[in-house]
């Protein structure tokens, strides 16, 4: 075949002046399996359509089509109020957590470790005589100048 006549013919093409007939000839001739390699280039240019005409629909396509139109519907999840509201509990239940910690951890660095812890069951010297309870050795340590008061005359009654 005359490969200056197909170089014509694509010349006409890129400037739009080819008629159908011509463009005809042009995908017959690309549709061949011997091309010159200058000429290779623009094979997959007019081998599309043919390519394209190939490509048709299936034979479930259809039914495929009918599948996504058709779709069951998904019925809703029943929410009861404590399922809604089971967010909210665990970000309170978070809280309630940190600032429990948060309280012990201040009360361990802030505490003074002078602090006398008093235990009712351990004291030895239990007495329903309000006079002793005042002068004993427990309030002396704790309220600095309760040895120089007088004492308290109080009557108890039994």
């Amino acid at each position: 075949m005359d490969y200056k006549y197909i170089e014509q013919l694509l010349e006409r093409y890129w400037n739009c002046e080819t008629s159908a007939e011509e463009e005809q000839i042009l995908r017959i001739f690309f549709q061949q399996k011997e091309i010159p390699l200058h000429l290779r280039t623009y094979q997959p240019l007019f081998s599309y359509q043919k390519k394209a005409e190939d490509v048709k629909l299936g034979e479930d396509f259809d039914q495929r089509i009918l599948q996504e139109i058709e779709r069951p519907v998904v019925k809703a999840r029943h929410l009861t109020l404590y399922t809604r509201f089971m967010p909210l509990f665990k970000a309170a239940a978070m809280l309630c957590l940190l600032l429990t910690l948060g309280g012990l951890v201040k009360y361990a660095a802030y505490s003074d470790s002078n602090e006398i812890v008093y235990i009712y069951d351990q004291f030895d010297n239990r007495s329903d005589n309000p006079q002793v309870a005042y002068e004993g050795d427990s309030l002396k340590s704790i309220i600095p100048g309760t040895a120089s008061k007088p004492k308290v005359e109080r009557e108890h009654k039994q």
